[in-house]
């Protein structure tokens, strides 16, 4: 099987479980990118994310890139279509059967169970970009700090940017 069609099929399975975007897959793409495939290795696999995540636009950016960089045009392509559109398919033609059963109680428990799912296939995706970079002690302390001061506080995220590289540029974390 070409290495285009591969990564087609295995995005595409992926995308059936993509609750929370493509950065909820983090850990997934990993492993089937990096350990079962070895297309890429895991310093190229956190760079396209942190590309992807530098660029405006979707976080299934970071899909397109690990397609091109595995192969080129088609392979970006391929991973992005897998990525996109089984899934959209099958919601296409699920929608009028979820609408005509909104309110139902199995219906609210299946929304509201998905929610936890996502955060933690987020965390997890997050978790594994923090080790694939080496973070150390102070840099996880600045992160639970972080966590903290945006739910407690209104401040625009952009002032905890701003002060993560401060502290980075002056070589603390």
């Amino acid at each position: 099987m070409s290495t285009v069609v591969e990564l087609f099929v295995e995005f595409a399975v992926l995308s059936f479980v993509a609750f929370g975007g493509a950065t909820a897959l983090l850990p997934e793409l990993h492993r089937v990118v990096v350990d079962q495939h070895h297309w890429l290795d895991a310093a190229t696999f956190t760079h396209l994310y942190a590309i992807a995540q530098a660029a405006p636009g979707p976080n299934v950016l970071v899909v397109t890139l690990i397609g091109w960089q595995i192969a080129g045009l088609a392979g970006a392509l391929a991973a992005t279509l897998a990525m996109c559109l089984p899934m959209s398919v099958l919601i296409y033609l699920l929608i009028d059967h979820w609408e005509r059963f909104s309110g139902r109680r199995w219906q609210r428990a299946i929304s509201l169970g998905v929610a936890p799912l996502a955060v933690g296939l987020v965390f997890s995706g997050a978790t594994l970009i923090a080790q694939s970079v080496g973070l150390s002690g102070a840099a996880f302390g600045v992160l639970a700090v972080t966590a903290v001061a945006a739910v407690r506080t209104r401040w625009h995220p952009l002032w905890f940017i701003a002060a993560g590289a401060i502290l980075g540029a002056c070589g603390l974390l």
